[in-house]
């Protein structure tokens, strides 16, 4: 499971230090693709192999899911960490995300997500004011 938020810097050949607590998941491989609100999705390849299997199931007259499909599918970038921890993040991935030399790297479950710091602060300071009114309705029974 990917917990906390970590703070690395992108290098200038696009590459990322993975931050340590999740290297041991995402040594032997992770696919990386657009996520929304223009962040950048990062699984492990187990994960990914897994959600792909659900997302198969989507009926292909589904329109909708079609279109999903595409845009999920088509910015997917498998990538194997080098033996300094680092991975490449595709340029068109670094595009959609915005992404500048400042990185905030968030675990969100199952999966960890890469923003540009900027837009990681604004999300959270929007987000923020209204996260403890929502609990109830998001997950009825939480607490």
């Amino acid at each position: 499971m990917f917990l906390g938020t970590y703070a690395p810097r992108l290098d200038e050949k696009g590459r990322i230090i993975l931050p340590a607590k999740y290297r041991d998941e995402l040594a032997s491989g992770l696919v990386m693709t657009r996520g929304q609100e223009r962040c950048v999705y990062v699984f492990s390849q187990r994960e990914f192999e897994e959600l792909h299997g659900r997302i198969r199931q989507a009926p292909v007259t589904s329109k909708q899911a079609r279109d999903y499909l595409r845009l999920f599918l088509s910015g997917a970038s498998d990538e194997i960490p080098d033996k300094q921890h680092r991975v490449t993040i595709p340029a068109n991935l670094r595009e959609y995300a915005g992404l500048g030399r400042d990185l905030t790297v968030i675990g969100a479950g199952n999966r960890a997500e890469i923003w540009d710091t900027e837009a990681w602060n604004a999300y959270y300071a929007e987000q923020e004011a209204s996260f403890s009114d929502t609990t109830e309705e998001v997950i009825p029974g939480l607490f």
